[in-house]
């Protein structure tokens, strides 16, 4: 049985990757999404990959919007919440603080109060590695969090410190936070990947930038960090590993509560876990990576390290791994083929995006680019 699920922040890039697999999955799917960050072309392509443009319904509002989100759940029942709605430029959140505690915070407020309102209390929600601080990897779910290095990082530790209030004081929520490394890479059909407003501040989407020819070079933060070659270490996930990760949430959310149901127990849970390979890549070995699967040279500087960046940060998957019913198709040991497939993908999507039949640009991952008919990212 599937299902009923909102998906809050749905047109964005980790988004839209998941709403494809919820509705090739057999779920009705609605997409609340302010579009401040994203774009709505993102729907169109959506229905294009799945055949089924009847699957999803979009809704554009803004989660801090009470009276909007308390009317979405009057009229709708939901059997379940992905929350990814966010602003999420950390270098931003550092000269924006309170700009990010009110859209992160508040608009996650907002939500849970309007879920436990209707009784919806089926929730997966998007965190991320940050929370670790500058900890020592492989970082676990039982690794210390907390000294955030930036808003964004703190907005979701207080948001998770908010679900686990909500978890003890009501037993009756399904929660599963799951904290991202570093998603990357694009659909195979070319169709959705990451293209983010303005400068970008993650590493891929900036080189991709630089090999279409809208940036001039990639500056390199800081070569001097005690790791194999001297750049930071992070550890990158495909972005389809990472979608396929919150039906996978889901579906053990739903066994868990059979299985307590049949024992006669708590049905309610909160778990943690880490969405990552195991495995890190240097800066400079995730260009060069790029740089193989785009047949292109990537102009590069070096610069000083960036205040708040930690030397490395990869992730320990162990209990993903004991939790999850399959093994992620892209993931597992970061091989040199692992590295070509998310790097062919994102190469293509970019390359897709610099033709002439390229449109407006998009942001956050879905902009109104077209790829060029029969384009397919192997």
């Amino acid at each position: 049985m599937a299902g009923h699920v909102l998906v809050t922040g749905g047109t964005g890039y980790i988004g839209s990757h998941t709403v494809v697999l919820l509705v090739e999955a057999g779920y009705r799917v609605t997409i609340v999404d302010s579009l401040c960050n994203s774009s709505a072309g993102a729907l169109s392509r959506i229905a294009a990959i799945t055949g089924k443009p009847d699957a999803v319904t979009f809704v554009q509002l803004d989660l801090r919007d009470r009276a909007g989100v308390t009317a979405l759940f009057a009229a709708t029942p939901f059997d379940g919440v992905i929350h990814f709605a966010a602003l999420k430029a950390v270098g931003e959140s550092r000269a924006k603080p309170l700009l990010y505690y009110d859209n992160n915070l508040g608009g996650t407020l907002v939500l849970l109060q309007a879920m436990a309102d209707a009784g919806c209390k089926t929730l997966v929600f998007s965190s991320s590695c940050t929370v670790y601080g500058d900890g020592v990897p492989p970082l676990s779910e039982d690794s210390p969090t907390g000294l955030t290095t930036n808003a964004y990082a703190s907005s979701k530790l207080i948001t998770e410190q908010m679900l686990a209030d909500v978890c003890r004081c009501d037993p009756t929520w399904r929660v599963c936070i799951l904290r991202y490394f570093n998603p990357v890479g694009a659909h195979p059909s070319g169709l959705i990947g990451e293209d983010p407003r303005g400068v970008p501040n993650c590493l891929m989407p900036y080189v991709l930038q630089v090999l279409v020819g809208r940036l001039e070079k990639l500056t390199v933060f800081g070569k001097d960090y005690a790791t194999r070659d001297g750049t930071a270490i992070r550890d990158y996930i495909h972005v389809v590993d990472v979608a396929r990760g919150h039906l996978d949430a889901l579906a053990w959310m739903r066994k868990q509560l059979e299985a307590a149901k049949a024992a006669g127990g708590a049905t309610g849970l909160l778990e943690y876990f880490n969405f990552g390979t195991g495995t890190g890549s240097t800066v400079l070995e995730l260009v060069a990576a790029l740089e193989k699967a785009s047949g292109k040279k990537v102009p590069m500087v070096i610069g000083p390290a960036r205040a708040g960046d930690v030397p490395a940060a990869y992730a320990n998957i162990e209990k993903v791994r004991r939790a999850s019913a399959a093994p992620l198709t892209h993931s597992g040991e970061l091989t040199h083929t692992h590295t070509t497939v998310f790097c062919r993908r994102a190469a293509c999507w970019a390359g897709a995006r610099s033709t002439p039949s390229t449109t407006a640009r998009g942001t956050h991952g879905t902009g109104r680019a077209k790829t060029r008919a029969g384009t397919r990212c192997r």
